[in-house]
């Protein structure tokens, strides 16, 4: 979230890209740095152990909201 936030602020569209486990930890660190808007797109936990198919999955499943975010 620091640098999703410190990029927006500078001017540069930015989302944050993390395991589905954080979101919670994600909104309050958003809050917390004054940006409750920051964005962010959350993949299906866990990652540590996923296969690189599994983590092709992921990320080919998220890409569409990914740019959904970079672009709203």
């Amino acid at each position: 979230m620091h640098d999703t936030v410190w990029f927006e602020i500078q001017g540069v569209p930015a989302v944050s890209i993390a395991s589905s486990e954080f979101e919670d930890a994600a909104a309050t660190q958003a809050s917390m740095l004054g940006m409750d808007s920051a964005m962010r797109v959350f993949v299906p936990h866990p990652i540590q152990d996923a296969t690189d198919q599994e983590m092709q999955a992921k990320a080919d499943a998220c890409v569409e909201a990914v740019i959904g975010a970079l672009t709203a």
